[in-house]
């Protein structure tokens, strides 16, 4: 049987899987592209919405008017800071999800290589 016909064999029968390029894929898109889409959409529904705008722009006054420059840098390290600890955690849930995937591997290997069915 030739290599590619083997390929796609043990694709189909999910003997070879493509989830850790998959996750790849997947944690790019959700570390880089879901933050600027969800920025993207705050701004689409903030113009489209009269309710939404308002309420962005009365919360925009209050920060600027109520909170002192110490209190506004504070609020927006912890918003940082909030930001940074939620892509770690994406970071830390796509690794887990890859190590799981390559343990997985690792297993099928001893167990070939033992001869156990």
């Amino acid at each position: 049987m030739s290599s590619l016909a083997q390929t796609l064999r043990d694709f189909l029968s999910f003997q070879t899987f493509v989830s850790p390029y998959a996750l790849i894929v997947f944690y790019y898109l959700g570390a880089l592209v879901m933050p600027l889409a969800t920025w993207g959409l705050m701004i689409w529904a903030r113009r489209r919405i009269q309710l939404l705008g308002d309420a962005y722009e009365f919360a925009r006054w209050l920060a600027l008017d109520r909170l002192s420059p110490r209190q506004r840098v504070l609020v927006m390290a912890l918003a940082l800071g909030a930001f940074l600890f939620m892509e770690l955690l994406w970071r830390m849930m796509f690794e887990f999800l890859i190590a799981y995937l390559q343990m997985r591997d690792a297993l099928l290997q001893l167990s070939r290589v033992s001869g156990a069915p």
